[in-house]
């Protein structure tokens, strides 16, 4: 009985250990949510607020991201062909003011108080926009007349209740084309980022308006469903190519449909699913394609079904998305919105979201995890967000690097002496020489001892700080205590998160007065 109890006690203190292990963080991770405008799904909580009102919701929003450990948000800013910022192409958002084409009372620009709000917690901002929805119901009393309906009602086809930018058109590729340049031209976004409606889901009973198109540029190709595909490509890869030109520090992401094809549909290629719906042969978005010719530099694969789902396994389609990946970064979608609502037992407690989180860390190809939607995380069934944030995001993270980008690497910082703050800890200063203002983030490494340690630690990091192009940064680190010693290193990091070379390395220890240089 004496030995049996010892080899249970064993087997227990290793689950204990292997599952410290799963939740660890890594150094690199990304950590997203996507907060919904259309509909007022997530944010703002409804139309014509004030501006105060307004910026008061968007801190809250942010607030609770950086408090429980994410480091970047996903903000829908073009939820149908209308704009949350002031734009020369498209009107004012109707679920921003209340009436579209009406902007917020006074000279306030969203977008920009949004971003500047976001990038003042060290998260990065990625612009998320329907590229081709144009409007939630088929009503067109209430567009603006700066909606392109009303100059180019050509460009618009009605489908299943809803209004779609056609997709078969060389103007609307370019229009939205232009709707991209205009945002990245304008705001200092960190990326620009598609969802998973291209062509509109399939309406029961009613056939896509197109076959008109189809006659008259479908020439050359075998069906109609490839051409409809090579529309969507056409887009993507324009899109792509003009952020590179202009903007080619701002990254381009997209979150397809969980499914991009069925192997019953496509036995070498396709997934082990029995999905109703697939992301090539029903929205006619080959994102395999688009990763395999580096069209896009992450993808978010809306993977919103459990660990076991026959149907589409979570597990099955992550595997299916890390081996199609080729070389680009891959972050898991979550369904945070079905726990505690789905009916299925396994979304009935709070346990699947993290079984999904250590699958990625798991799975070296995925490097990152994003959350639908923010309304979800706010009201914390099951308290999943506190699961985050006090466990799998509990220490910081830098961002996924994205060295296919090819930017030019940032410099190094240089440390100074650090000095006693009369309340308690430390501080110094941290020099950067960065004329092309390559730098994006510093990060400030400590170690509790007189010499570097690990860097791959993330419990090392001290702190992740977001630069607007200064070169003399003051640091505080109040949580130094006396008579410990500790070494400070620095690094920065360019908009594709490559670390510079280190730099120099400060070894002090906190006496009773005053800092002793160990180096």
């Amino acid at each position: 009985m004496r030995k049996a109890s010892q080899v249970l006690l064993m087997c227990f203190a290793i689950f204990a250990l292997n599952s410290k292990l799963e939740a660890q963080s890594p150094k690199r991770e990304f950590r997203g949510a996507w907060v919904a405008t259309v509909a007022n799904i997530d944010f703002p909580s409804t139309q014509g607020l004030t501006q105060q009102r307004f910026m008061d919701e968007w801190e809250e929003t942010v607030d609770l991201l950086k408090e429980a450990g994410f480091n970047t948000v996903i903000a829908q800013v073009r939820p149908t062909g209308d704009a949350f910022y002031r734009s020369k192409i498209s009107p004012w958002s109707k679920y921003l003011s209340g009436k579209q084409g009406m902007p917020l009372a006074g000279d306030f620009d969203p977008l920009t108080f949004m971003v500047e709000s976001a990038h003042e917690r060290n998260l990065e901002f990625h612009a998320w926009l329907n590229p081709y929805r144009a409007s939630m119901d088929t009503s067109t009393l209430t567009l603006s007349n700066m909606h392109p309906y009303k100059s180019h009602p050509e460009w618009i086809m009605s489908y299943g209740g809803k209004l779609y930018f056609n997709p078969a058109l060389p103007e609307v590729r370019n229009y939205i084309t232009e709707v991209v340049t205009e945002i990245v031209m304008d705001y200092d976004v960190d990326g620009i980022h598609f969802d998973d409606y291209y062509y509109p889901y399939p309406a029961a009973g009613e056939l896509l308006p197109d076959s008109l198109d189809f006659t008259k540029y479908g020439f050359g190709f075998f069906s109609i469903e490839d051409w409809r595909r090579h529309n969507v490509d056409m887009l993507i890869g324009q899109v792509s190519s003009m952020i590179k030109l202009v903007a080619p520090s701002v990254k381009f992401g997209v979150s397809p449909f969980g499914v991009w094809r069925n192997s019953s549909k496509d036995a070498a290629l396709g997934s082990a699913t029995r999905s109703s719906v697939a992301t090539y042969d029903d929205l006619y978005a080959d994102v395999r394609s688009w990763l395999e010719k580096g069209w896009v530099d992450y993808v978010v694969p809306q993977i919103y079904w459990h660990i076991g789902f026959p149907v589409a396994d979570y597990e099955v389609l992550l595997k299916w998305w890390a081996k199609n990946s080729f070389g680009r970064n891959v972050y898991a979608g979550h369904a945070a919105y079905k726990v505690g609502i789905n009916k299925e037992p396994e979304w009935g407690n709070g346990r699947e979201i993290p079984k999904q989180v250590r699958l990625n860390r798991s799975t070296p190809e995925i490097e990152g995890s994003v959350f639908y939607n923010f309304t979800s995380l706010r009201k914390n069934p099951f308290g999943i967000t506190d699961s985050l944030r006090n466990n799998y995001y509990k220490t910081p993270a830098l961002l996924p690097e994205l060295a296919y980008m090819k930017l030019p690497q940032s410099p190094t910082p240089v440390l100074d002496k650090p000095k006693c703050i009369k309340t308690g800890g430390l501080k110094f200063n941290c020099y950067l020489k960065d004329p092309d203002k390559t730098a994006k983030n510093l990060v400030i490494y400590r170690f509790d001892d007189r010499r570097p340690g690990d860097y791959n630690n993330p419990e090392n990091i001290l702190q992740i700080i977001r630069l607007n192009g200064e070169e003399n940064l003051e640091i505080l680190d109040e949580t130094a205590a006396k008579n410990k010693e500790y070494t400070y290193v620095a690094s920065s990091m360019n908009a594709q998160h490559t670390e510079s070379i280190l730099s120099n390395w400060k070894a002090v220890k906190i006496g009773k007065w005053r800092v002793k240089k160990l180096r």
